[in-house]
């Protein structure tokens, strides 16, 4: 755990958290003038992704919406602004409800969106979104990087969030989960984004202790279950290790609905 402890130092003097530079960074971090942003996310890669809640007249993103609707609502009844996302095992569509409730959130005029891709041992987000980087979570957690510089401002359309990617890593998940680097990057991003909604992607619960080990930063908590994928022993699995945590919704993936055709992803 050395090279964390260091990487937590490194990343106190870059980032100000020691009370150097703050006010310059909430600054830059605060504007949401949309023609600073500087990825313009290419339609065609999101849709054929099954990334549609870009487009309100897409009729799949009225799922997303009536799910923005039930979130925001219980996020600011309770004063939170951190939501984790996360599923039972693979294949159950987490990372697609992310983006897209993302994507959802950022059409409102009102809301300021960031989503962070958590899942170090298979990061999706800037795949799905269409986006190239350099240095994403773990070079920020490392100290390499400050997080603004690592963070990617993306539109489509009028519409903006901000995307902080992650590189992918085999091993040392769970040590960064645990690590005093991620606890500054969460004391970081409640300060630098209190009016924003962050979206965080995390990792299968059930596949380690990475979600639990994340658990204590996180104000709310979606679970991301799927027909045909998840089980009811793996659905109560989860419930008991989030018992101690706010869970905002249980989203099914994967249900037709008898007058549509096409799948709620």
């Amino acid at each position: 755990m050395e090279n964390i402890r260091q990487a937590v130092e490194r990343a106190r003097a870059a980032r100000g958290l020691d009370g150097q530079g703050g006010d310059a960074w909430k600054q830059r971090a605060a504007s949401t003038d949309v023609d600073e942003w500087t990825h313009e996310l290419n339609v065609s890669h999101l849709e054929s992704h099954r990334v549609v809640s870009h487009d309100k007249s897409d009729p799949r993103s009225t799922t997303y919406d009536m799910l923005r609707t039930q979130v925001l609502r219980s996020m600011d009844l309770n004063g939170r602004n951190v939501l984790a996302i996360t599923s039972p095992t693979a294949n159950c569509g987490k990372t697609l409800t992310a983006i897209n409730l993302a994507l959802s959130i950022a059409r409102q005029p009102e809301r300021s969106v960031l989503l962070i891709d958590m899942d170090i041992h298979k990061g999706q987000v800037a795949k799905y979104l269409g986006v190239k980087f350099n240095d994403g979570l773990l070079s920020v957690l490392e100290g390499r990087v400050a997080l603004f510089d690592a963070i990617i401002r993306a539109r489509v359309g009028k519409n903006g969030l901000m995307v902080l990617p992650t590189e992918t890593s085999s091993t040392g998940a769970s040590d960064w989960m645990t690590s005093d680097a991620m606890k500054v990057l969460f004391q970081q991003v409640r300060r630098d984004f209190p009016s924003h909604i962050v979206i965080v992607d995390l990792p299968p619960m059930l596949y380690g202790d990475n979600v639990i080990a994340i658990l204590p930063q996180i104000d709310s908590v979606l679970l991301v279950a799927a027909v045909g994928t998840s089980t009811v022993a793996e659905i109560q699995e989860c419930n008991k290790y989030l018992q101690s945590s706010e869970v905002v919704r249980l989203v099914l993936n994967k249900v037709r609905e008898p007058s549509a055709n096409y799948y709620y992803y």
